[in-house]
């Protein structure tokens, strides 16, 4: 490519804009998803910023700052700002220059590569409580128990240390894979294994419908060890607890489940985030589980939904391999650096629509179609305060008649009805004779449901928010979004891979999402829709009056 022809316009203020319609904007989507985060995406042109994080977690994985450069510049329609490209290289090149180590005489060390480095972070008043004074110009002692802290700070200050303090191996326990038994690793799936495996500690992104859960397994069978694995609710360990079962020599007998229902240690244990987290007087009663075993690996399903708790149990699991799985490393309260600290930077992120093209996930369609306010509505809407006007446009009346033609076209597809406001879905299940599984549904009644919905006895399910997450429901071919939690990104790309298990036809997966024109119900969908955008899902706009 020769300079003048390229998809991207990169900024000295480390904005890059992709100009989508290019012949070549997908590649060079893919090209710079590593180390660049998408901020807005518009119709035409999609703006990207890089940024410290993404720089290290890009480094941590083996992405080097010669490849960042060699990238903006390929691609790039105008010379590259020569600040900026010194910048991605200094910044990518504080990854690494601190290490955390063991020493045979001091225990945890801090290891600098030059002293000005150790005698710029010692200064900080963050890091002074959690060392101890020099042992020489490019050391310092760590208290053990800091490991995790000094990780937080540091990555705080600019300098993310690299930790090659090592782990303890916990107690042994026999665990195999039960692979070619009808079905074997993927390729993208062993070399996820393998990744974090080598880097110890760390997070793996895969899309929803790929395999989360395998290659869970598949680190937990490289570890032979007893486990403790973190997840988002009941069902969703049960589904852990039964895929567990499937694919791997584990019993019944094994696998122990810690939840408001029941509190059972194995040597194998799946804990919900709600149960760890709860205080009794003060105090996290469930504390005792993690002191209950020598665990050798820690798993936390859907680490981007980390309670803040959670972040402070995992300062003090340093010493024992945490594996973090998610589709997608946003937060929607910026602690992504908390997950790159504690749980470990990102060791492998496979790209959505490289995974659709092999087949491994679904086609999907996204569609976002454009209601009206009534006029009482639009009165109330512009009256209410903001957080109101949000609730009155994503609940209005005209979504129902959008809904009613969106199933009637697809009559008899396994579809869900997904939304924000219970009292909105209440009416809609109403409405359309579906059942509804909300907050308030009991696990048994969750799990029969789905069971159900599963078998196709039931052909159409309205859910709230607690279906967002590790909900396994692979013949859902449609859904139908009819509002949203304000603009999370997360919660957008969940709620599409919901529907992204590859159909037994073979179909393709569509996806509605209902919005009300001209409100902040239509600003928030914009903001929700950037994450798939960044993966290459582009959103066909429909008025509602045309399905």
């Amino acid at each position: 490519m020769t300079l003048g022809d390229g998809p991207l316009i990169v900024q000295s203020d480390k904005t890059v804009l992709l100009e989508v319609a290019h012949p070549q904007a997908a590649a060079a989507r893919t090209a710079i998803a590593p180390f660049a985060e998408l901020e807005r995406a518009p119709e035409h042109v999609h703006t990207y910023r890089i940024t410290p994080l993404a720089l290290w977690n890009a480094r941590a994985a083996g992405f080097d700052a010669e490849q960042a450069v060699d990238v903006l510049e390929r691609y790039s329609r105008f010379p590259v700002p020569q600040a900026l490209l010194i910048d991605v290289a200094e910044t990518m090149a504080r990854y690494g220059r601190l290490k955390l180590v063991k020493h045979p005489a001091h225990g945890l060390i801090l290891e600098a590569e030059d002293a000005a480095v150790l005698t710029e972070v010692l200064r900080s008043k963050k890091i002074q409580p959690l060392t101890g004074a020099p042992i020489d110009d490019v050391t310092a002692p760590v208290h053990p128990s800091e490991r995790g802290r000094i990780k937080q700070e540091l990555t705080k200050l600019g300098w993310p240390v690299e930790d090659l303090a090592g782990y303890v191996d916990g107690e042994h326990h026999p665990i195999e894979l039960t692979a070619g038994d009808g079905w074997d690793l993927r390729d993208y799936q062993q070399y996820a294994t393998e990744s974090f495996w080598e880097g110890g500690s760390g997070v793996v992104v895969l899309p929803c419908g790929a395999g989360k859960t395998i290659v869970g397994a598949a680190s937990m069978a490289q570890a032979q060890t007893t486990t403790l694995i973190l997840v988002t609710n009941t069902v969703a360990g049960r589904q852990w607890r039964d895929e567990l079962l499937r694919r791997t020599t584990l019993t019944p007998n094994e696998i122990g489940e810690y939840s408001g229902e029941r509190k059972e240690i194995r040597p194998v244990t799946i804990a919900t985030y709600q149960v760890v987290t709860r205080k009794t007087k003060g105090e996290y009663k469930a504390l005792e589980l993690f002191d209950s075993r020598d665990w050798g690996l820690i798993i936390y399903d859907e680490v981007h939904l980390l309670p803040a708790p959670v972040f402070r149990m995992a300062a003090d699991l340093q010493s024992r391999r945490r594996l973090g799985l998610t589709a997608t490393l946003v937060r929607e309260d910026g602690r992504e650096d908390d997950v790159f600290s504690l749980i470990g930077p990102k060791r492998y992120d496979a790209p959505w629509k490289e995974l659709e093209l092999a087949g491994y996930i679904a086609t999907a369609e996204c569609v976002e179609v454009r209601t009206e306010l009534s006029a009482e509505e639009r009165l109330l809407y512009a009256t209410a305060e903001t957080r109101e006007r949000y609730r009155i446009a994503a609940c209005s009346r005209g979504k129902l008649t959008a809904l009613d033609r969106i199933l009637a076209t697809h009559a008899g597809k396994q579809t869900l009805v997904i939304g924000a406001y219970v009292d909105q879905l209440e009416e809609v299940a109403a409405h359309i004779g579906a059942p509804l599984i909300d907050g308030s549904s009991s696990t048994k009644n969750r799990e029969q449901t789905f069971d159900a919905f599963r078998r196709g006895e039931i052909s159409t399910l309205v859910v709230s928010k607690v279906a967002n997450f590790s909900i396994d429901l692979p013949e859902a071919a449609v859904g139908i979004q009819i509002s949203g939690t304000f603009g999370s990104r997360q919660e957008e790309a969940q709620r599409l891979g919901r529907l992204l298990r590859p159909k037994a036809d073979g179909a393709e997966a569509l996806f509605y999402t209902i919005v009300a024109r001209d409100t902040l119900d239509a600003e928030y969908a914009a903001r929700r829709q950037r994450f798939l955008a960044e993966q290459g899902y582009a959103y066909r706009l429909v008025d509602a009056s045309d399905l």
